[in-house]
């Protein structure tokens, strides 16, 4: 009796070690997939980011180089989200930090910025959950930039934008960088709407589930 215990006990052991390892190498998977995902989707962002349809004279321009951003945010969530977004940040400072005026505007401007970018992965994997992201996202790194604005590049004088002069420097951040964030916004929803219902399995991440 005792022997078949014995033999019942690590017949036992070895599934569990199975199983264990087994569960370790997917999880192992899983996680070179992200990173190496994340790294194509950071370069691919930063490569769209130079395709600008118009730029602004103090930084910030047309383009839509969150859109891989916020495709990896819903594929693979909050956390993933924010580093890849902040790598894509971090890019940014390097290549077109000549915009920013001191320590402050870069820590804002660029690396938090982008960063929020990745709070569209709180609607991870949920259907449409691509477009509420996009929203949140652009919502928050509006936010960055107009604090930013009001704070670091703050108007002491009128200042003219698009043929309107400003003497309030809160007027000026909104309409300053909700003039480009707000175009990136529909321009990323307009191409995720063509993109959706073709690649839906992509946006909710159902691929990775697939072994």
């Amino acid at each position: 009796m005792d022997f078949l215990c014995t033999a019942l006990r690590r017949r036992m052991a070895r599934h569990v070690v199975f199983f264990v390892e087994r569960e370790k190498m997917s999880m192992n998977h899983t996680r070179i997939r992200a990173l190496t995902e994340g790294g194509i989707m950071v370069a691919l962002a930063t490569a769209l980011s130079y395709v600008k349809l118009f730029e602004l004279p103090q930084g910030g321009s047309v383009c839509i180089g969150m859109l891989p951003i916020f495709l990896y945010c819903v594929r693979w969530g909050l956390k993933d989200g924010l580093i890849c977004g902040f790598a894509y940040g971090l890019l940014q400072l390097i290549f077109d930090g000549a915009y920013a005026w001191g320590w402050t505007s870069m820590l804002l401007d660029y690396l938090v910025a982008f960063a929020v970018l990745g709070f569209a992965g709180l609607f991870f994997r949920r259907e449409n959950g691509v477009f509420a992201g996009t929203v949140l996202g652009c919502v928050l790194r509006f936010i960055v930039h107009f604090i930013s604005g009001v704070t670091i590049y703050r108007i002491y004088e009128p200042t003219e934008l698009f043929n309107t002069t400003y003497t309030n420097p809160y007027l000026y951040s909104a309409a300053y960088n909700g003039s480009y964030v707000a175009i990136d916004m529909v321009l990323c929803l307009v191409i995720f709407a063509v993109l959706y219902k073709p690649l839906r399995k992509y946006f909710l991440g159902l691929d990775l589930e697939q072994k």
